[in-house]
């Protein structure tokens, strides 16, 4: 790396890499460091009237107090942070005191992980702390973290800008309190949701994320090429298909929690990787599958927060079951006033124009109950809701309802005014499921691009036989966001997919060149802040020169800065 591409503070610290290794001090060592306590844990077991406790413990030295021949630095391990106490005649008990003087007090910086070795005791002032007896350095960090500072109440550098934070989640979780507790609690939420369904007597799979066929959900895939096979293939957008396969083949119940992927959106809520758990059950239906999602997430909701409720923006949300079960079209009635119960498609996308949505003639019938209850209803349920008995146009792979003609046996459960779950009772009659996928090629044709592809293969696989089955997704992501009371989805993705990273314009080697720059000279200019050939335009060659003799000496270089009638004809050219 080009010694101007760093800054001051990232140019110390690799100096005082290099001097630390004339030392013969290794600032990455490969040994293993023995630790056998945590600062939580120190803290939690601390007693007065004990016997001094020894303990190794490790971590980043995340600040430093220095006060002649004694300090006070406070170490961030996995669990939390301690405060250590340095003696400088007790870290360096003989006639060198280089440890403490030169190591600690100038080659060390905040953010290094160190080790100490020593006993617990309480301060003074009544803080648990650990006595260093020895110190060791396990690695040197080269860019400062942005530690906050506090002036009369006022908090400086703070790392809590979203694009930061999101594309370097390596320095949020350290420098800013809680975000680690979230992602532990999701992996509370993941673990919770394995153990309910381990125990109930169900299997987790694994199935392919590679597919010759998007299928599963009606979401625009992402579209790769498969070398080997000179095939394009579809990265998953759901994991239903191959699922229920696995019950055809004889499994009782089944269930995935992976990875899909949808070339769609980025917005508060949507991310085009999210996780997601499919279950499949034999012999179930929708019904049961309810009833079954209501004590599941009232479990996760007191695993992760001790009770079955959770504040979000204010409002409190309650997982307690049972939970309200409302059609979606009595849904739509109840919000607009508008029944949807037996009319045309050519009615609904009039009374949508009516109402001023944005709907066109590719849009099935199905497609404008969905964008109706998306525009008035969905945002609406708070607590958790069941939207139940869509229209068969919506629901491609679900069963027909057993007593409401034109509607199938599917739920929506809705949290916070958004779906976080879709179940069925399962289609399993093979001819009816071919029909179904027939009139989605139709809606692919009038220019529906979420519109789902026949899958020959899964129909094959119903004709062997696939028993009365219920099945279920559940967004991983949204179940966070909702344990944890958080109102972006960034939040709970430990890297959130992002925009490219901003870079500022540059004029390349070869445009500075063409002006008569020669490359060394080029990031010397743009340190001077002349990024692009025509910021020079307007220089002075003295001005110039002057400049860039001021980098030059700044940082050390071995470099003797251009004539000024060079720099004069730099600028000519940049003129022409």
């Amino acid at each position: 790396m080009n010694v101007l591409e760093l800054s001051e503070q990232e140019i110390g610290r690799r100096e005082s890499l290099q001097e630390l290794r004339q030392m013969g001090i290794n600032p990455y060592p490969a040994a293993e460091y023995p630790t056998n306590a945590y600062s939580t844990d120190i803290r939690d077991n601390f007693n007065d009237d004990a016997e001094s406790r020894q303990v190794c413990i490790a971590g980043r030295m995340m600040s430093r107090r220095v006060m002649g021949k004694a300090s006070f630095a406070e170490l961030q391990d996995s669990k939390g942070r301690i405060q250590v106490y340095i003696s400088r005649d007790d870290l360096c008990p003989d006639e060198n005191k280089d440890l403490y003087n030169k190591v600690f007090k100038r080659l060390l910086d905040i953010g290094d992980f160190i080790g100490i070795k020593g006993y617990v005791f309480r301060t003074q002032t009544g803080e648990i702390s650990v006595h260093a007896q020895e110190l060791t350095l396990l690695s040197k960090s080269l860019k400062p973290l942005p530690i906050v500072k506090y002036k009369d109440g006022v908090a400086y550098d703070k790392f809590e800008d979203p694009e930061l934070r999101y594309r370097q989640r390596y320095v949020d979780l350290i420098v800013n309190d809680g975000v680690k507790d979230t992602f532990l609690q999701r992996a509370t939420v993941i673990r919770t949701l394995r153990r309910v369904l381990d125990e109930a007597g169900y299997t987790e799979v694994e199935t392919p994320t590679l597919q010759s066929i998007a299928g599963g959900a009606s979401a625009r895939p992402f579209i790769t090429h498969f070398n080997a096979l000179d095939q394009d293939m579809y990265m998953r957008i759901a994991t239903e298909l191959y699922l229920k396969r696995l019950i055809v083949g004889g499994f009782e119940g089944v269930y995935e929690i992976g990875k899909n992927f949808r070339n769609e959106g980025m917005d508060r809520n949507h991310n085009p990787e999210f996780t997601c758990m499919e279950l499949y059950v034999q012999y179930k239906d929708y019904n049961w599958m309810m009833t079954f999602t209501e004590k599941l997430l009232e479990t996760i909701c007191i695993a992760v927060n001790g009770k079955p409720e959770r504040e979000i923006d204010g409002q409190i949300i309650s997982f307690k079951a049972p939970y309200r079960r409302l059609p979606i079209l009595d849904a739509i009635k109840e919000k607009t006033g508008f029944d949807c119960n037996g009319k045309s498609e050519e009615e609904i996308r009039a009374f949508c124009k009516e109402k001023g949505m944005d709907v066109d003639e590719t849009m099935g019938k199905g497609k404008l109950i969905d964008e109706l209850f998306g525009e008035f209803c969905e945002g609406t349920f708070l607590q958790p809701t069941f939207i139940t008995d869509y229209p068969v146009e919506m629901s491609p792979l679900t069963k027909m309802h057993r007593s409401k003609p034109g509607l199938t046996e599917r739920f929506e459960l809705m949290v916070n005014g958004k779906e976080l779950a879709n179940a069925y009772s399962e289609l399993n009659d093979p001819i009816d499921q071919e029909e179904r996928f027939v009139d989605q090629m139709r809606l692919a044709d009038k220019g529906d691009d979420e519109a789902m592809i026949i899958d020959q293969d899964f129909l094959r696989a119903l004709q062997y036989g696939m028993p009365p089955t219920s099945g279920i997704g559940i967004g991983i992501d949204r179940l966070v966001m909702l344990m944890t009371g958080k109102t972006y989805i960034q939040e709970v993705l430990f890297f959130p997919q992002m925009k490219p990273e901003k870079k500022i314009p540059q004029s390349s080697v070869a445009e500075w060149a063409e002006v008569g720059v020669g490359e060394e000279w080029v990031p010397v200019l743009r340190k001077a802040g002349f990024n692009l050939v025509q910021n020079i335009k307007e220089e002075k060659a003295q001005g110039l020169q002057q400049k860039i003799g001021d980098i030059v000496k700044k940082y050390k270089l071995e470099m003797t800065k251009p004539a000024v009638d060079v720099i004069q004809q730099w600028i000519d050219k940049s003129n022409a």
